[in-house]
């Protein structure tokens, strides 16, 4: 619970709902039909892909910048966040969409609003196709997302905000027409409440977690091993820093498990 008492944890927190909230409301509003002509999706992914590498390179260095909860529950997974950290953050961002979509929604013509840009399967897809592409899309990025962060590469080439900004429109390239490429539950969450349609929407639930725990998985056990014991990792998980306390204090109680922070 020493986290809880971290000025640092609060800033985290804090960053997660602002950097939701302005990434839901850039992506959801470019993804709005203002006339009759048909949205490309270039210009969806491109919207969606820029408005996150922009907060990643805002916030990156204050939280992390998953902005995502299938990301900070693949970082669960992969035990390299608290358990607490990990609800925070997810509340955070589920608070932060909702207000980002509530203020596109209260400064938009009712004629444009819609349905706010809902995610929706493609009629002629089952509920299981659209789970597996969405388990499929967050797959790879949070694939991308962990190889991005990885604080042990040396090899770190070009830049991380954009690296991961074009692993998200290349999710929403081939996504849109099948489920209109969700791959963040707080992105669905969102509008789904405020236009109160919660159609189908486990999928963008279910998909984008067990993407997210698939990734992590395959990374951080098969493609690029961390090598710790099962006690630190449960450490890590329980939120116990492994530096002496003195340490803590010089670190200003920065949680050991956050290197993903050195963006």
């Amino acid at each position: 619970m020493w986290e809880l008492r971290s000025l640092a944890f609060w800033r985290a927190v804090f960053a997660e709902f602002v950097a939701t909230m302005l990434y839901i409301f850039f992506g959801l509003g470019a993804s709005l039909k203002w006339t009759g002509d048909s949205l490309h999706v270039l210009h969806v992914a491109l919207a969606f892909g820029l408005a996150l590498a922009t907060m990643i390179q805002s916030v990156g260095h204050v939280s992390g910048a998953h902005i995502n909860p299938a990301v900070t529950f693949a970082f669960l997974v992969g035990s390299q966040m608290s358990i607490l950290r990990a609800a925070f953050y997810i509340a955070a961002q589920l608070l932060g969409a909702v207000a980002g979509a509530a203020v596109l929604y209260g400064v938009t013509p009712a004629a444009v609003r819609g349905n706010l840009a809902l995610t929706m399967p493609h009629p002629g897809m089952s509920l299981g196709q659209a789970t597996t592409v969405e388990i499929f899309l967050t797959l790879q990025f949070v694939l991308c997302v962990f190889a991005t962060y990885d604080e042990r590469r040396n090899n770190r080439l070009g830049s991380v905000a954009l690296a991961i900004g074009f692993s998200l429109a290349l999710g929403h390239l081939f996504g849109v027409y099948y489920t209109g490429a969700g791959m963040n539950p707080a992105r669905s969450f969102a509008p789904a409440l405020i236009t109160r349609n919660f159609t189908n929407h486990w999928i963008y639930w279910v998909g984008p977690l067990i993407g997210g725990a698939l990734g992590a998985l395959l990374y951080d056990f098969l493609l690029f091993p961390r090598m710790r014991g099962l006690p630190e990792r449960f450490s890590v998980l329980r939120g116990a820093s492994l530096a002496a306390p003195e340490e803590q204090q010089k670190t200003r109680a920065e949680p050991v498990e956050l290197k993903t922070q050195s963006l």
